[in-house]
């Protein structure tokens, strides 16, 4: 999932950047409300943590504007701001929930699970097209009765595919919700992580489109395994 932290606290920010890569999710950090803006209009973000105290344009004016513009991108408010009149009109202009400083990493990334799937229409926890079924919170995948633990990008191809079942995702779309800003992308990187995913849960867990990318099945159903060649 590619996310936006914006955050002016250089310390919690690196923490925080840190603590989403290692749950598998592509994270760029900026550390003004002007950049967000910027960021926001530049990239197809899943989600979006957002403080309040910024500089240049604060966090309430930033989500204002977005919400104005038509940006529904789920967003989290993380600030120390815990009164309630500032909870009240960041829900009202349009935040889909609110964390308190200082936080838990796992509180966060339990609400950041929670938004994406209310957003994407799942009201379960897991992930599934009817086949497969992907677990966000241990990166535990089962398909056709195989089990495996995947990689944190494995994780996070995976997820992006699961999320639309039956749309077709580019090279280009798959990289953007896998790599943040200065995370160096190899050629093949792609092909690489969906042959690793085949390989543990079976060639037709990913059906390749050629030519234009790889897909999920909307629908359960028996599909012989497709063969690697031209992943």
């Amino acid at each position: 999932m590619r996310i936006l932290l914006v955050e002016d606290d250089r310390m919690l920010g690196a923490a925080t950047q840190q603590a989403l890569r290692d749950a598998a999710h592509a994270v760029d950090w900026v550390v003004d409300g002007e950049s967000a803006l910027a960021a926001v209009k530049a990239t197809p973000y899943e989600a979006l943590l957002l403080d309040l105290g910024l500089p240049r344009r604060d966090g309430l004016a930033v989500l204002e504007s977005l919400r104005r513009s038509g940006n529904m991108v789920p967003v989290i408010v993380v600030t120390a701001r815990d009164a309630v009149e500032d909870r009240v009109r960041g829900l009202d202009l349009g935040a889909d929930d609110y964390v308190i400083k200082p936080f838990e990493s796992d509180e966060l990334l339990a609400r950041l699970r929670a938004v994406t799937r209310r957003k994407a229409g799942h009201a379960r926890p897991i992930l599934s097209n009817g086949r497969i079924e992907l677990d966000p919170a241990t990166r535990e995948a089962r398909c056709d009765g195989t089990s495996a633990r995947l990689s944190a990008r494995e994780y996070a191809l995976l997820h992006a595919l699961l999320l639309r079942p039956g749309s077709i995702l580019s090279r280009g779309d798959l990289e953007e919700r896998i790599y943040g800003w200065n995370e160096e992308v190899e050629s093949n990187a792609v092909e690489f992580l969906i042959h690793g995913i085949r390989r543990k849960l079976g060639g037709a867990a990913i059906k390749n489109v050629r030519g234009l990318g790889w897909m999920v099945d909307r629908e359960s159903g028996p599909v012989a395994d497709t063969p690697e060649a031209g992943a």
